[in-house]
């Protein structure tokens, strides 16, 4: 007998399989860590294992007995510019005066973990990588989530590492734990910053503006608390960690405002990307008017048009510190009161001119780190509009390459010096308010304003020769620049080579008041900014459009 089928209708239909909105997390996370196989592990290393090795040997060779220690903290105590850049110093243990200077670190993670999550957020939704993969059998969340993990888990990691690499030395473990979460809380805080910005607007490279201006107030806000009676550090993540106090009471407590911060940005992340569209922002693009106005008509005028908020964001910040050191340099010794054995250090270091000089030259050496971001992310324009390949429209038209590259350089060059100087004029007209001498403090702090503009200039310049050289690698102009920050911080403490030390620019500009300028060195510098740029513009001249 023949068999026959029993036939249904409707017939079967092939079911797709349901995907949850952190479907694929594992299989992206899994992609980040090979992409960042080397430069993940860098960062971590670099920010956990110089803190026994370095710091806490290092306190103990120069200060070794309790009397020593105590004498080095109380000159600590005595000046606001050490105390703005790293804190302050709460007892003379070993673990507390050992660890002073790698206050810092707190920044630098939190530098670290911005580039990174915006590198795996943003930037991938700008290169269309998102959509791509998300057309694939991968969750809403799962993108986001996977870069969550990945910095959240590179943050936990240099917390404990730092803590073991402190436990290898003479300091009491619990000061040691306490330095380590409060690291990696920093670290945490930071990455729900950038996750948070990542969700605000199209491009990563306004992502990451926003999420280091972030960074810059908490660290301005922690700077001015800490030299002056320590409100504002309440107010700022990077207060918070410093407030921990490892070594000096340990007070764990304080580590519930990062988690708090952290969770609750996080959610907000969340549901930032719930409500917006795949490669859009919350904070849309306007359309432009239906007219040009005259001022478009050639090609610095279209790059102005692209750079003048960003650039306006980047002065505006500047000022904003350098108001804030201007309204806090005056006065410096009446802080501490009746303090006689303070109050006999100042005048062992020179009296309290020689104080709010030795603030100054702190506070711009800083503005000057701050003044070369502003030049990087001004050039990068370059790469980010060949990458959306409206450069390829516009040198189209009767515009040269070099003509069109120069343009946006003239910007980031002329727009970093505005900033620096505008942020000088501000703190020398407070500071010369404040000291009755309007004339004389105002001409000092704008030549320390001016003095690093070739410094600056050179990241600009690194930066075009990535471009024209090895335009994938534009973006690494951050890492360099973090490279030569980490290197002028560590240095002298780390006992580095002087000629490794004189690669950092930073150090051939560094001026107290009442010196005599280093010409050659400025004038050295100049030289290389020049050659540098005409570099990479022979070589954007020469290479193909991406």
């Amino acid at each position: 007998m023949s068999s026959t089928a029993t036939l249904t209708w409707p017939p079967h239909r092939h079911q797709a399989p349901s995907v949850g909105a952190f479907t694929g997390t594992v299989a992206l996370l899994r992609l980040y860590l090979r992409r960042d196989r080397i430069v993940l592990p860098l960062w971590v290393l670099l920010l956990s294992l110089p803190l026994g090795s370095v710091y806490i040997d290092s306190v103990q060779k120069v200060a070794p007995t309790a009397a020593e220690r105590a004498a080095f903290a109380a000159s600590i105590m005595a000046s606001t510019a050490p105390r703005a850049l790293y804190g302050n110093v709460y007892n003379d243990s070993l673990g507390a005066v050992g660890i002073w200077k790698a206050g810092i670190f707190h920044t630098l993670i939190g530098v670290a973990v911005i580039l990174t999550v915006i590198r795996h957020t943003r930037a991938e939704e700008e290169s269309g990588r998102t959509e791509l993969v998300d057309s694939t059998v991968v969750g809403r969340f799962a993108g986001l989530t996977a870069a969550l993990l990945l910095t959240f888990g590179a943050s936990v990691a240099t917390g404990l590492l730092a803590t073991g690499s402190l436990l290898t030395t003479d300091v009491e473990p619990s000061g040691s734990l306490a330095f380590g979460l409060a690291l990696a809380c920093s670290g945490l805080v930071f990455t729900a910053v950038a996750a948070v910005a990542a969700q605000l607007c199209v491009s990563a490279r306004t992502a990451r503006e926003i999420a280091f201006a972030v960074l810059g107030t908490a660290f301005a806000l922690r700077a001015v608390g800490d030299a002056g009676s320590g409100t504002f550090s309440w107010l700022s993540p990077l207060g918070w960690s410093l407030q921990v106090r490892p070594y000096a009471g340990d007070r764990w407590w304080v580590l519930l405002l990062h988690l708090a911060a952290t969770v609750a940005m996080t959610a907000v992340a969340y549901q930032l990307l719930r409500g917006r569209d795949v490669g859009a922002g919350l904070i849309g693009e306007r359309d432009g008017p239906a007219a040009a106005p005259p001022t478009l008509s050639g090609p610095f005028g279209l790059a102005w048009h692209l750079d003048r908020g960003v650039l306006l964001a980047w002065t505006t910040g500047l000022c904003l510190y350098g108001l804030l050191a201007g309204s806090v340099v005056h006065g410096i010794a009446d802080q501490f009161g009746s303090n006689t054995m303070l109050r006999d250090i100042i005048n062992r270091l020179g009296g309290s001119q020689l104080l709010e000089d030795s603030f100054l030259t702190m506070a711009f050496s800083l503005l000057a780190v701050v003044a070369a971001a502003t030049a990087i992310s001004l050039t990068l324009r370059l790469y980010q509009e060949e990458t959306a390949q409206r450069a390829e429209t516009v040198l189209a038209g009767a515009v040269g390459r070099t003509r069109w590259a120069a343009t946006h350089l003239a910007i980031a060059v002329a727009g970093s010096a505005v900033a620096l100087l505008s942020a000088g004029v501000l703190a020398g007209l407070v500071y010369g308010v404040a000291a009755d001498d309007v004339g004389g403090k105002l001409a000092i702090v704008t030549a320390l304003a001016a003095i690093q503009l070739p410094a600056v200039w050179l990241f600009a310049a690194i930066t075009v020769a990535l471009f024209g050289l090895l335009p994938r690698f534009t973006p690494a102009a951050w890492g360099v620049l973090v490279a030569f920050v980490a290197v002028y911080l560590l240095g002298s403490i780390a006992g580095f080579p002087h000629w490794l030390l004189d690669l950092v620019p930073f150090t051939h500009t560094q001026h107290m008041p009442g010196e005599s300028f280093r010409w050659p060195a400025v004038l050295w510098l100049l030289a290389i900014d020049a050659l540098v740029i005409a570099v990479g513009l022979v070589g954007f001249r020469r290479r193909d459009l991406r």
